[in-house]
């Protein structure tokens, strides 16, 4: 593993603007630096050095592809006030990662309930309704706002990413059916039958189909799992090769307590509560499942967060 400053400085010469879209750059060129930014992200993960910049933030709107602010838009949603979900906001904002006491210290209630409501407001602005946006507030939202609070340098940068995220990367996961979320399930037995049926075996004789154990998992893109520094570690990954893998992911942590679920007489106990995250070996798991799940499968896989 290449040391933490030496990734440090690859990675902020391939950030560099000049460097993915300079005048000069090629389309090829540009091509050639993201993929080499996302494979250091898969090998290595984002490196965090003391006094220097954090690179997450460049990186995650590099991969959603926000590089324009609108500061005036925002202003005037929040200047909005409450809107028509607002008591469904309230009713969440104050459990998102409660337990968490460094997002906690950082993210107050107010800033979640700031950026809900002007996504609300934006979503159902007239510009919004004449697209036909199939999505609107629904629990569990709150969850998948957190980490861009958390990692983003202004509410404003927070709020560009999330609506990104969800308007572009998971959009059927937020209709009031959450329709991408149980599509998300049904392919998670699936998959998990495919790349393991004994285990598969095991969980269905016990009655245990994703929709009952995998629900907040993939809903929340595994944000429901502490500790955030590791969900951020995994949302790199995510945010760099597709939303989808996150079915992959949950299907990993099934893997890596498969001896005890298997050992087990109750196994709906040890799913009640994942354990706690640990996002390179999830990552690993995660990418050697990729090749053992057939075409069409992987394909209904990719589209499912926001192909009807």
């Amino acid at each position: 593993m290449a040391p933490q400053s030496s990734l440090y400085d690859t990675l902020s010469n391939l950030l560099n603007p000049l460097s993915l879209t300079g005048r000069h750059r090629s389309t090829s060129d540009i091509s050639d630096g993201l993929k080499k930014i996302r494979r250091i992200v898969l090998t290595e993960g984002i490196p965090e050095v003391p006094n220097r910049p954090a690179l997450r933030p460049k990186i995650w709107k590099l991969m959603l592809k926000v590089d324009n602010l609108n500061a005036e838009d925002y202003l005037r949603w929040v200047s909005m006030g409450p809107s028509s979900d607002s008591h469904k906001i309230k009713n969440d904002t104050f459990r998102t990662l409660a337990t968490d006491t460094q997002f906690k210290g950082k993210v107050k209630e107010d800033m979640l309930i700031r950026l809900l409501e002007a996504f609300v407001w934006k979503i159902t602005s007239t510009e919004m309704e004449d697209e036909g946006q199939p999505f609107k507030y629904v629990q569990g939202m709150n969850v998948l706002s957190a980490p861009f609070l958390y990692a983003m340098p202004s509410q404003l940068e927070a709020f560009a990413c999330f609506s990104t995220f969800i308007e572009n990367g998971c959009p059927l996961y937020v209709q009031p059916s959450l329709k991408g979320v149980h599509e998300g399930l049904k392919l998670l037995d699936k998959c998990l039958e495919i790349v393991d049926q004994e285990l598969y075996d095991k969980l269905y004789s016990k009655n245990l189909k994703a929709e009952i154990y995998a629900f907040p998992s993939v809903m929340t893109l595994c944000a429901c799992t502490p500790p955030l520094e590791e969900v951020l570690k995994l949302w790199d990954f995510l945010l760099a090769f597709g939303l989808h893998l996150n079915v992959l992911c949950v299907i990993a942590q099934l893997l890596l307590m498969r001896q005890e679920l298997m050992d087990s007489q109750s196994p709906m106990k040890i799913l009640r509560t994942f354990p706690t995250l640990n996002a390179r070996p999830i990552i690993g798991i995660t990418v050697a499942l990729v090749k053992d799940i057939p075409e069409d499968l992987y394909k209904e896989l990719v589209n499912h967060p926001f192909i009807p």
